[in-house]
C-alpha cells in the first residue's frame, strides 16, 4: 500500500514538470511604422478687427466708438460674412495721460476700444473684407488664422496611406531577413492634425488693406505601426 501511495505521489510530480515544460513559446513579430500625408487647402479665416477712439468725454468716447463699431459689423455683413460668424472679442474703456512735448502732463482723455472675432468661409474675397473693414472704420486688424473646417476626410486618406507605408515596409524587410509574414497582431496610430496658419498683421486706420493674401497649403498626417507574426 505505502508503494502504492509513493508511485502516485511520483507520478504526480512528473505530470506536474511535464506541463512546466510544454509552456508556449512567445510569437516572433516584426513592428514597422508608416506615414501618410495630406496637403490640404485652407478654407477658413479668422480675424481680429478693432475700433479705436479718444475723447475728453467718456460718453462722447463710447458713443464714436459705438457708431463706428456699428459700421464696421454692417460692412462686414454686406461683404457676406454671417452674423453668427462675427463675435465681440474685448471691450475696454480707459482714461490716459498724453505728456506734451514739455514733458508735463496734458489733459486726460477716454480711450475706448472694440474688438470683434470674425470668421470668413470666402479665402479668395479675403483682401476685399479687409479693404471693407478700414474702408467703414476698422483701426485694427491683427493674427489673420487661416484653418480647415473640415479634416475628417483628409485625416481618413493619411490613415489609409500610413497602412499602406506599414505594410510595403513590412514585405521589403521580411523578404530581405528570409521570413515570411502572418497575421497582423497589433495596430497604433497616431494623427497630427496642423496647427492653424497665422499672418500676423496689424494696421491703422489710414493703411490700404487691399493686399494680396496668400494662405498656402495645411498638412494633415497619420503614423501608423503595425505589429506582424513572422513565421
Amino acid at each position: 500500500m505505502r508503494n502504492k501511495f509513493l508511485f502516485v505521489l511520483i507520478l504526480a510530480a512528473a505530470l506536474a514538470l511535464s506541463a512546466c515544460g510544454a509552456a508556449p513559446q512567445a510569437a516572433r513579430t516584426v513592428s514597422v511604422s508608416g506615414v501618410g500625408e495630406v496637403a490640404l487647402q485652407p478654407d477658413i479665416a479668422h480675424i481680429y478687427i478693432g475700433v479705436h477712439t479718444e475723447n475728453s468725454s467718456a460718453t462722447q468716447a463710447v458713443a464714436e466708438n459705438n457708431a463706428s463699431a456699428q459700421a464696421l459689423i454692417a460692412a462686414l455683413t454686406a461683404a457676406g460674412v454671417a452674423p453668427e460668424d462675427i463675435r465681440t472679442s474685448n471691450f475696454s474703456i480707459w482714461m490716459n495721460t498724453p505728456y506734451g512735448t514739455d514733458g508735463l502732463p496734458a489733459s486726460p482723455v477716454y480711450v475706448v476700444d472694440n474688438l470683434v472675432y470674425v470668421t470668413t468661409r470666402d479665402i479668395a474675397g479675403l483682401g476685399s473684407l479687409l479693404d471693407a473693414a478700414v474702408q467703414a472704420g476698422a483701426t485694427n486688424i491683427n493674427s489673420i488664422e487661416f484653418d480647415v473646417a473640415d479634416k475628417t476626410a483628409a485625416l481618413a486618406q493619411a490613415r489609409s496611406a500610413a497602412v499602406q507605408a506599414a505594410a510595403q515596409q513590412a514585405q521589403e524587410l521580411a523578404k530581405a531577413a528570409g521570413v515570411t509574414l502572418g497575421q497582423v497582431q497589433s495596430i497604433e496610430y497616431f494623427d497630427a492634425e496642423p496647427y492653424p496658419m497665422y499672418a500676423n498683421r496689424a494696421m491703422g486706420g489710414g493703411a490700404a488693406a487691399e493686399v494680396p493674401i496668400n494662405p498656402g497649403t495645411m498638412q494633415v498626417s497619420a503614423t501608423v505601426t503595425l505589429s506582424y507574426e513572422i513565421k
